[in-house]
């Protein structure tokens, strides 16, 4: 991802956690049988551009900075809901205008697949299911000023009730004009099989700050932002290492610097978990084999 389209996003604070506070979200890769359909809802429906498209491959973004990447794989089987994999993607909206203006779209192109909508305190968020099943998260976050963050980094979130209509009457501007990247992945949420190995993993060994955790969610990030991962065991409890199946291909994850990247891979050789690194991207399975590729911004931009 280009670094511009972080540019109005969140900055980052001095944080404890050994994973860079620059760090931040990159392309989501899902994993689809129908291309033409699930492009088709993500191109009119949700407003993204097509920025690339190649055999069984589509990218879309904004501005010229991808987003999301989908690839066909037509003889996998359908994800299992309950299993360990993806809970949704998560795409931040520069501010509430531009959110707006996809719900717009969203409700005239494809009403069935909205899902419903909470004010977490930090952002507001509208939720969808796609043609194939993968969830959606659309948000845009409210000024870090106005956030609850408590003296040991943990940021205070809610659900509270959010009503669409009243959102789209403030701030749905039909002529408004909408340039320059103005989305990007915030965040990620996963389905994992237990919270106490997500913490392992994510925390103890790559190095999240934990902004937010109870029984069954764990949210972690970097830089003091509200979240960049969510782990969660609400439908999946118990799940063991993913199947070969449609639905999240890999989550991937930009950090500043080469050295951070390789920082990672020392922590990962450290606990004895394997990796692949092929000079650019770092390549490692979760516990429950949700493949991670990590980044550096240098290389993002040779």
């Amino acid at each position: 991802m280009n670094p511009t389209a972080a540019s109005w996003q969140t900055g980052a604070v001095p944080t404890p956690g050994a994973v860079p506070d620059g760090t931040r979200m990159d392309t989501v890769e899902l994993l689809v049988r129908d291309l033409d359909r699930v492009t088709a809802y993500y191109q009119q429906a949700v407003t993204l551009d097509v920025l690339d498209q190649a055999g069984a491959s589509t990218t879309l973004g904004r501005g010229g900075v991808p987003v999301m990447v989908l690839r066909q794989q037509k003889d996998l089987p359908a994800a299992n809901p309950r299993g360990a994999g993806l809970y949704h993607t998560a795409i931040v909206f520069e501010d509430e205008r531009r959110l707006a203006s996809a719900l717009a779209s969203l409700a005239q192109r494809a009403p069935q697949t909205y899902v419903g909508a909470a004010d977490h305190l930090v952002s507001e968020a509208f939720y969808f299911t796609d043609p194939e099943g993968n969830g959606l998260e659309l948000y845009h976050d409210r000024p870090r000023e106005q956030w609850n963050i408590h003296p040991d980094g943990t940021v205070e979130m809610a659900t509270l009730r959010l009503d669409p209509t009243r959102f789209l009457q403030q701030w749905h501007d039909p002529e408004g004009a909408d340039s320059g990247p103005s989305a990007a992945i915030g965040h990620v949420h996963l389905q994992v099989g237990d919270i106490p190995t997500a913490r392992r993993f994510y925390v103890d060994v790559l190095g999240f700050d934990v902004t937010f955790a109870f029984d069954t969610a764990l949210f972690v990030s970097a830089g003091g932002y509200h979240h960049h991962l969510g782990m969660n065991t609400w439908q999946s409890a118990g799940a063991g290492p993913r199947a070969a199946a449609l639905g999240l291909g890999d989550v991937r994850i930009l950090v500043p610097t080469r050295d951070d990247r390789d920082a990672i891979a020392d922590r990962l050789r450290h606990h004895g978990i394997p990796a692949a690194d092929d000079g650019r991207t770092l390549h490692v399975d979760d516990p429950w084999r949700t493949g991670l590729a990590i980044t550096s911004e240098e290389d993002a931009a040779a």
